[in-house]
């Protein structure tokens, strides 16, 4: 069994405290930040690479880092999670959501079930169904086809998989897979149902309904919203309706769906998109094989995250860099930054993966820590954040590390030749700059128009996104956040901080309120 310890009690943090620190514009500078380029990056999966030659490191450091990741046990730890050890301590559950996508160790037992064989199941269920739909023997109540899914979720239930949809939607067009629309409802605020409905025709959608419980509040409210609204177009709710939830929530025998879909405890809602909860909408817009493809570039990436060696392992070397800059460098926050605009929501949904798992203050036995965790993730496509938020990434006063992805096709192949160069190679060549205006800066007699670089930088590099690209992406970013969690010594896999609003806002509804809780309340007119 590996040994779970706090960062602060490892010999080799303190050995990193204390090693010489980069100088991240001289060693990015000339040659050598040429050679830096072509060495210091790792092949990923599905024909991608991560590149970390802008980030504040060396081969010193690099090292010590090693040390720390051997120290740590982390690949024992993943050994632990991967073959069904109890490390959702909080919550004293498994946690298997690589097992959605392939076994990487032992058979795991729980429930008195063989797990994967039980994702496997759910997974040919959503496909048989899928095919069904699109062949239409599952149709509306005049038997004519579905055209659009909508999915009904909140939190891991809608940013993965929306995210998700909306990087694969140009690819899929392109290759003849787009079957369905998608679109999305997750706000309880009325107007995000309203706006959907409004633009779907309703009598030829099916909507799924997302919850692990059944009893998420802002879900089954949307779902009532639905169902409302379908009922005044004089159609049965139950014929337009499936549910993804578990085996034993009020949803799973409820007359009020087509079919129910089920996951587990064990798979938390940010970790879900390849489990039935992206698996169901991604199946229906795209078809089941594009769903597999996806596992399978998932797949592929966790095999990687096994490495034992850091320097071959781009996850864990991911994720200790990353510590490093957080704690050792003091750097409060990370940006994401894609240039690609199909992933123009993959910011959003590694937000919730990474703020919502490592913004923790107590270790994973429930104890204070003295230093610090999970950065605060932000984050937009480019170009377009190139002239937004770009300026206090260059010239802010705090030093904010940057996670670039970029791939050198794009998903269309609808280009023009502007300028003697297209759209792509002006967006891959905008990437390009950036690193090496972050990392090296400008000097200049203009304190105004004066770099000082020194903001470290990675990318991650493909050669187009596609279903198996997305998953390795998807997957690297599991892994990095989840070796991230066992540096920390935290809980990765449980989110306590999102339950105390969910308890007062029902106080409120409630009218069991007293002090400032009741005066918002009478504010807003509850």
């Amino acid at each position: 069994m590996a040994n779970w310890k706090n960062l602060d009690t490892l010999a080799s943090f303190k050995e990193l405290s204390n090693a010489k620190k980069v100088d991240l514009p001289q060693v990015m500078s000339g040659d050598g930040g040429a050679q830096r380029v072509k060495n210091y990056t790792v092949p990923m999966a599905a024909n991608m690479s991560y590149n970390y030659a802008a980030k504040a490191v060396d081969d010193d450091i690099l090292k010590k880092l090693c040390d720390l990741a051997a120290e740590a046990e982390l690949s024992d730890k993943f050994a632990e999670l991967y073959n069904g050890e109890v490390i959702n301590t909080g919550e004293k559950r498994l946690v298997l959501h690589q097992l959605t996508r392939g076994q990487l160790g032992n058979d795991v037992m729980a429930d008195g079930v063989n797990k994967r064989e039980f994702y496997k199941n759910e997974q040919k269920r959503i496909a048989d169904f899928a095919d069904r739909v699109h062949s239409g023997q599952i149709a509306n109540a005049k038997g004519e086809k579905f055209t659009t899914v909508v999915q009904i979720g909140i939190g891991g239930s809608d940013l993965g998989p929306r995210a998700m949809y909306l990087a694969l939607e140009g690819w899929a067009r392109k290759n003849g897979k787009f079957l369905m629309e998608a679109k999305f409802i997750s706000n309880v605020d009325p107007d995000d149902a309203t706006a959907v409905l409004e633009q779907i025709d309703v009598e030829h959608s099916l909507f799924i309904l997302v919850s692990k419980s059944g009893t998420t509040l802002e879900t089954l409210t949307n779902q009532s919203f639905v169902m409302d609204a379908l009922r005044k177009k004089g159609l049965d709710p139950a014929r337009h309706m499936i549910a993804v939830t578990s085996e034993t929530s009020p949803l799973a025998k409820s007359d009020d769906y087509l079919e129910a879909f089920f996951m587990d405890d064990f798979i938390g809602g940010r970790y879900s998109s390849t489990s039935g909860v992206g698996g169901a909408v991604l199946s229906l817009a795209f078809g089941p094989q594009v769903f597999a493809d996806f596992l399978d570039g998932a797949a592929a990436a966790d095999r990687t995250a096994t490495e034992k060696d850091p320097m071959k392992n781009p996850a864990m070397l991911d994720a200790l860099i990353g510590f490093y800059e957080r704690n050792i460098l003091g750097y409060p926050a990370t940006a994401v930054l894609p240039y690609s605009q199909a992933l123009s929501r993959f910011p959003a949904h590694l937000q919730q993966l990474d703020m919502e798992s490592n913004g923790k203050s107590v270790n994973r036995f429930g104890e204070p820590i003295d230093y610090v965790t999970g950065p605060i993730i932000f984050g937009e496509p480019g170009t377009n954040g190139q002239h937004s938020f770009y300026q206090l990434l260059h010239q802010g006063t705090d030093i904010i590390p940057l996670q670039f992805v970029g791939f050198k096709n794009s998903q269309f192949d609808n280009d023009v030749i502007i300028e003697d160069s297209t759209s792509q190679k002006k967006l891959c060549a905008n990437v390009a700059a950036q690193i090496v205006a972050f990392a090296c800066g400008k000097d200049d007699e203009n304190p105004n128009k004066k770099f000082n670089g020194g903001r470290p930088s990675s990318i991650i590099i493909g050669q187009e996104l596609t279903p198996a690209s997305l998953g390795a992406l998807l997957s690297h970013f599991e892994n990095k956040v989840m070796f991230q969690g066992f540096i920390w010594n935290v809980n990765s896999f449980d989110q306590e901080g999102v339950q105390l609003g969910k308890v007062l806002a029902k106080r409120v509804l409630a009218h069991d309120t007293d002090g400032a809780l009741a005066e918002y309340a009478k504010i807003f007119e509850i």
